[in-house]
């Protein structure tokens, strides 16, 4: 089995090969820097993953790391505490799982133009992503996004 883990950051295992890859688990503690080290795994992944899969549309791998920018900033602006991205292939889509510790599930909110606020992010991700699901954990949630690769 072909293991990476990957290092320079919070603890990381990259499958490339085996049962349930490939696969990509990072976990995170939420605080600063966690957003671009989670942009940097999940750039890992599609890079490793474009050599045995090449991606069908030219902005595959573009959109996949904009949901998981997305995600992880929502994940970390609002659910205090440590944080799971989990990254998968099958069936011609990259399912993006990000794991926080906010029971609450996303919600839409008003585009902040002025103050730099945000609200753009949950929906530029159900725009991106085939299907999105949000799981209730008993420590917080699960939000599943599907993306064509």
């Amino acid at each position: 089995m072909d293991t990476a883990v990957l290092t320079g950051g919070p603890a990381m295992e990259l499958l490339s090969e085996g049962l349930g890859a490939p696969h990509l688990r990072a976990d995170f503690d939420g605080h600063s820097g966690t957003i671009a080290q989670a942009r940097d795994a999940a750039d890992a992944f599609l890079t490793k993953l474009a050599g045995t899969e090449p991606p069908a549309g030219e902005r595959s791998h573009d959109d996949v790391l904009l949901v998981v920018s997305e995600l992880v900033t929502n994940a970390v602006r609002h659910a205090p505490g440590p944080l799971t991205l989990c990254l998968a292939f099958a069936e011609g889509r990259v399912q993006v799982t990000v794991r926080d510790s906010d029971p609450a599930p996303p919600r839409p909110r008003q585009a902040d133009l002025n103050s730099g606020g945000g609200g753009f992010g949950w929906s530029i991700v159900e725009r991106i992503a085939d299907r999105l699901s949000v799981h209730p954990m008993p420590d917080g949630k699960e939000v599943h996004a599907f993306l064509p690769w």
